[in-house]
């Protein structure tokens, strides 16, 4: 079938990389495998992040007239009409302007991929986007979430005979190859995320306070990423000396070998959605210490395949740090297990049959 993709928060044709555009590019990628046309139906960013009402207004007066171009031109015969109208990552600071309209206007089933409700922001600076992703998961016939902890505010927004559907997050695995010996020397750390500022800046300084409570000493940390707030993080990591190292930015090209070559993945990933970097790390073959946030356990595998620390608590997270540290075999098994179970469950083609299986009872 035809299915029009839209991505409110982040283009897949962005220039700048996130996981956004990475999990954009692979639903796309997933959705064309099991033999759907996909195309971009807007470039249009929706997105607002200092709640301006305004800016808020005025994005949606555009999507609104996006919205009635593409309809025109559709049905002029400019544009093929879709079968299915599929939306990337809604939420209070990207609502998506476009996809309700189009969706009514050409009678087509609304899909939306990766919701979330944050009932806090009703009435404050973001309520227009608040009160639009409502109406867009009440408008939407299929939510499709990719962080299980979604469910529970996003499920009782659905209109009656609205499905959710969990799908846990996934990538291409075709090419990797996960590292099967320990390697020598002290354990080898990694890190990887984009040095910005907010929750990315937050996850590299807990990692510091961290590691500033370990009992071991014997490690090295490899800290992959770079931007505005590459400074700050320099410095905080700076008491450690050699024992921290920068890589800066690495392509995708580059980042399979700075997996291979790494024992433990560390995160405290706070906010994190899940973390394209977690499921790359694991697919590898690294056990990992991470903080236990929104759909991260959907990827690590407490005590199989990684450890979890509360969201946040240093402490916990220097105790796992700390006992993984000591216990190389325990990393390794974790490490294999991690490669197991993300070939299993988080693979490309299996994403393809359940995305196709969920949109045949849509359209057909």
């Amino acid at each position: 079938m035809r299915i029009a993709f839209h991505a409110p928060l982040k283009s897949p044709d962005a220039p700048t990389p996130s996981g956004d555009r990475t999990m954009a590019r692979l639903l796309i990628q997933a959705m064309r495998g099991a033999g759907h046309e996909v195309q971009v139906a807007a470039q249009f960013r929706s997105r607002d992040g200092s709640g301006d009402p305004i800016r808020q207004s005025r994005l949606r007066d555009f999507g609104h007239r996006l919205a009635e171009r593409y309809v025109r031109n559709v049905r002029s015969g400019r544009r093929p009409r879709p079968d299915l109208w599929f939306t990337y990552h809604v939420y209070y600071k990207a609502p998506d302007w476009i996809g309700p309209s189009v969706a009514d206007a050409l009678d087509l089933p609304y899909v939306i991929a990766e919701a979330s409700v944050a009932h806090k922001r009703a009435g404050g600076p973001w309520d227009l986007g608040h009160q639009a992703t409502l109406k867009a998961l009440a408008r939407a016939d299929l939510v499709i979430g990719l962080n299980s902890r979604d469910r529970v505010l996003v499920a009782p927004t659905l209109k009656p005979g609205g499905r959710y559907l969990h799908l846990r997050p996934f990538l291409d695995l075709s090419g990797i190859r996960p590292r099967d010996v320990r390697l020598p020397g002290p354990p080898r750390l990694l890190a990887v995320g984009m040095m910005r500022e907010g929750d990315k800046t937050s996850s590299y300084l807990k990692l510091a306070d961290a590691l500033s409570l370990l009992g071991a000493d014997a490690w090295h940390l490899t800290l992959v990423g770079d931007g505005p707030a590459r400074e700050r993080i320099t410095a905080a990591f700076a008491p450690f000396g050699a024992r921290v190292s920068f890589t800066g930015a690495l392509d995708a090209g580059a980042l399979p070998d700075a997996y291979r070559h790494h024992d433990l993945f560390v995160w405290p990933a706070i906010r994190e959605a899940y973390g394209m970097a977690l499921l790359e790390a694991q697919a590898h073959g690294l056990a990992a210490v991470a903080g236990d946030a929104g759909g991260v356990p959907d990827i690590v595998r407490d005590g199989v395949t990684g450890l979890l620390a509360p969201e946040g608590n240093i402490e916990a997270f220097a105790d796992r740090l700390d006992l993984l540290l000591r216990s190389p075999d325990r990393v390794r098994e974790m490490g294999v297990d991690a490669a197991r179970i993300t070939a299993a469950d988080h693979g490309l083609e299996a994403a393809g049959v359940v995305l196709d299986a969920a949109f045949r009872e849509l359209v057909l």
